[in-house]
C-alpha cells in the first residue's frame, strides 16, 4: 500500500486495507531487522547498512507514513536540564546517567524568558532545518508519507527545559505564574510554526506530552488556560495554509481529546492509555487516528493475547476511513522477535476491510 494508503487516509478517503505504521521497529530491533530482511546488523553495525535493511523492512512491513520532526532538544541547547536516558537500545548504547539542572530554585523557572536565552530564530534557518530533515527522511523511504515538525511544542518544552523536579515544583509554587511561563515560550516555538507552515511538508508533526499515564498533573482548567489557547495559536497558521496537523502526546489524553480537537487539528496519535472507543466514536469521521496497540502484549503476552490486541485495534478502526494502525509504546529490542512477527502476520490478515 504505501504512500497511497498513507495519503488516503490522511485525507479520510477509507483505503481497502487499514494501513500501518511502526516506531523503533525498523531502527532499534535489530534482531527483528535482521530475521525479515536476512541481514546481519548490530547496533554496532554502519549507518549506512542499517539504512539500507530498514528501508526493506519498512517496504515489507509495508509501512504507509514515517513520524518525525525536526525541532527538538537542538533548539534548546543553550539552556536545558540533562534528564538521564534509561536503556533503550540494544545494549544499552542510549544509556545516560548525566543529570543537571541550570535552575536552582522554582523562582528561576518562573522568571524564565525564552526570547532572552533562544533569541529570535531567522525564517530562513527554521525552514532549512524543517525542509533538511524532511527531504532526508523522504529520500530514505521515498514510498512512504513523510513529515517534519516540533517535538519540543508546550509542556514537552517545559519539560526539556526545567526537567520534572523543577517544573513541577514551580507549577506547584505558582500556578498562574508557571502559566505565565508557558505563554512566553509558546510565542517564541510560534517562529517554528510560523516555518512549518512554508515548509515543503503537507504533514505536521506536533509532539506534546502534557499528561502522565494515569492523566493531568495539572488541576485541567489550567490546561484549559494555558495549553490548548496556545495550542490553537500555534495551529493558526499551519491551518490557513492547508497543513494537516498530527497531535502527538503519550500518556492518557482522554479528558482532553474535545479540547484538542477544538484547537485544529486533523490526526491523533495516542498509546494504549487514551480511550480508542471513544476517540474513534467521536471523532473518527472527521480526523485520522494513528495507534493505540499495546506493546505490552507484544513483550509478555502470548499468540491469543496479540491476536485479540490487534482484533481490539481493528474492530474500533476499521470502520473508520483515516485510521493507522500502530503499535503505541514502540517496538523496542525486549519485545520477542517471535511476538513481533507474529503481530506482523495477524495484522496482514486484518488489515483489509
Amino acid at each position: 500500500m504505501g504512500y497511497d494508503a498513507g495519503w488516503a487516509a490522511v485525507n479520510l478517503d477509507m483505503p481497502p486495507r487499514v494501513p500501518r505504521t511502526e516506531l523503533s521497529a525498523d531502527s532499534y530491533h535489530w534482531d527483528l531487522v535482521n530475521a525479515v530482511v536476512g541481514s546481519r546488523l548490530t547496533v554496532d553495525s554502519p549507518a549506512p547498512d542499517k539504512l539500507a535493511a530498514r528501508q526493506v523492512f519498512v517496504r515489507d512491513w509495508d509501512y504507509s507514513l514515517m513520524l518525525g520532526s525536526a525541532v527538538g532538544a537542538n533548539v534548546l541547547e543553550k539552556r536545558l536540564t540533562r534528564m538521564g536516558h534509561a536503556s533503550f537500545a540494544q545494549q544499552g548504547r542510549d544509556y545516560d546517567d548525566r543529570v543537571d539542572c541550570p535552575f536552582k530554585t522554582p523562582e528561576e523557572v518562573l522568571a524564565f524568558d525564552p526570547w532572552e536565552v533562544y533569541g529570535p530564530v531567522e525564517e530562513a534557518v527554521a525552514l532549512d532545518l524543517l525542509n533538511t530533515q524532511y527531504r532526508r527522511t523522504c529520500g530514505n523511504f521515498p514510498d512512504q508519507v513523510n513529515m517534519t515538525g516540533v517535538y519540543v511544542s508546550l509542556m514537552t518544552g517545559m519539560t526539556y527545559i526545567f526537567g520534572w523536579d523543577m517544573l513541577l515544583t514551580a507549577a506547584g509554587t505558582d500556578p498562574a505564574g508557571f502559566g505565565e511561563v508557558v505563554n512566553r515560550y509558546a510565542t517564541w516555538i510560534q517562529q517554528y510554526y510560523n516555518a512549518c507552515a512554508t515548509c515543503e511538508s503537507a504533514v505536521i508533526y506536533c509532539h506534546d506530552d502534557m499528561v502522565w499515564t494515569e492523566g493531568p498533573f495539572i488541576h485541567p482548567d489550567w490546561y484549559r488556560r494555558y495549553i490548548f489557547p496556545n495550542l490553537k495559536k500555534l495551529w493558526a497558521p499551519l491551518r490557513a495554509a492547508g497543513k494537516k496537523i498530527v497531535f502527538v502526546c503519550d500518556g492518557n489524553y482522554t479528558p482532553f481529546v474535545d479540547d484538542i480537537a477544538a484547537c485544529g487539528n486533523h490526526g491523533f496519535w495516542f498509546e494504549v492509555f487514551t480511550d480508542l472507543k471513544r476517540v474513534t466514536e467521536r471523532y473518527g469521521r472527521t480526523h485520522f487516528i494513528i495507534g493505540n496497540g499495546d506493546c505490552r502484549v507484544l513483550t509478555f503476552g502470548t499468540k491469543p493475547e496479540i491476536r485479540a490486541e490487534v482484533e481490539r485495534c481493528m474492530a474500533a478502526g476499521k470502520r473508520c476511513p483515516g485510521y493507522i494502525m500502530c503499535i503505541s509504546g514502540h517496538i523496542p529490542p525486549n519485545v520477542p522477535v517471535e511476538n513481533a512477527l507474529y503481530y506482523n502476520e495477524v495484522y496482514n490478515e486484518l488489515a483489509r476491510r
